[in-house]
């Protein structure tokens, strides 16, 4: 798989997957997910031409909030209305950050403290681009996004199970997974040589067997729409029709040979009896400056 081609299934996936938008079938029920739009601050330079949205699965359990519980899966996502172009940062939930008004913590409790608009301050924080959107998903949403268009192959970079979650386990290379399966898949980490950092590239590799999934059906005539209608119809959408008719219209015309991604590492820390990551700050911000203006990492 080419690099080009995974991060351009990442791009897509983070913001279809995430939402739905890519399910017409609308399997995805309103307490498991939510779009909202960010209240922006005065004078924030960003390009018209640039849409920033972060991507978040939730770790609520069923009942809970999904907006008001730890974030699990962080992906910022910059598409260029423009160009074509488009970018993936993604933060390992164990990220120890500043929280506005909260001190210092991981990133992931953010969205616990603040919902959306905190967790997308804070994200603005560590990276310096504030997203224009927060879609939010519970693990629960995504088990069920996964059953409803029949299962997924992920592709598997190690061989690792898990007493409790998944004892059979998931072998190198490709594994055909159905919902309770994809959802294992991307929430496991003890197991995995790089804990949080693996953890999120799985994350990553669900949302993208999702997208490799649902591909076929990408460019048949009103497909978008009908997806956007599904959303409406199955999420807690706080932002108007035409907003996700746009958000899906920016997705679909991502040119593949204008992508670029970086995953954000660190090193490993203990803090105050936690295990943490300390993400490498400054180049975070090198990433935020590369890409605020055009959704383009010049390198990661």
């Amino acid at each position: 798989m080419s690099r080009i081609s995974w991060w351009r299934r990442l791009a897509i996936g983070a913001v279809l997957g995430v939402t739905a938008l890519s399910v017409p079938d609308g399997a995805v029920a309103p307490t498991t997910s939510a779009l909202v739009a960010v209240d922006r601050a005065e004078g924030i330079d960003l390009s018209p031409d640039v849409i920033w949205i972060l991507a978040l699965g939730s770790d609520a359990r069923l009942g809970q909030n999904v907006t008001r519980s730890r974030a699990d899966a962080i992906q910022l996502v910059g598409i260029n209305t423009r160009t074509g172009a488009a970018t993936a940062i993604g933060v390992a939930r164990d990220s120890w950050v500043p929280i506005p008004g909260h001190g210092s913590n991981r990133v992931n409790a953010a969205l616990f403290y603040g919902g959306p608009q905190l967790m997308a301050k804070t994200i603005e924080g560590l990276i310096g681009i504030e997203p224009d959107y927060v879609m939010v998903s519970s693990f629960w949403g995504l088990r069920h996004m996964v059953d409803a268009i029949g299962g997924v192959t992920v592709d598997s970079r190690f061989a690792f199970s898990d007493p409790y979650l998944a004892p059979q386990g998931y072998r190198v290379g490709k594994n055909k997974v159905e919902g309770y399966g994809a959802l294992h898949f991307a929430r496991i980490r003890k197991s995995l040589p790089r804990g949080d950092f693996d953890r999120s590239a799985n994350q990553q590799e669900v949302i993208a067997a999702i997208q490799r999934k649902v591909a076929a059906n990408a460019d048949r005539p009103g497909f978008l729409d009908v997806g956007t209608l599904a959303v409406l119809k199955n999420m807690d959408a706080q932002v108007s029709p035409k907003v996700l008719f746009q958000l899906a219209r920016a997705v679909a015309a991502v040119d593949a040979r204008r992508i670029t991604g970086c995953v954000l590492t660190g090193s490993f820390a203990n803090i105050g009896g936690a295990s943490v990551v300390l993400p490498d700050r400054a180049l975070a911000k090198r990433w935020g400056d590369d890409a605020r203006k055009d959704a383009v990492i010049k390198r990661c």
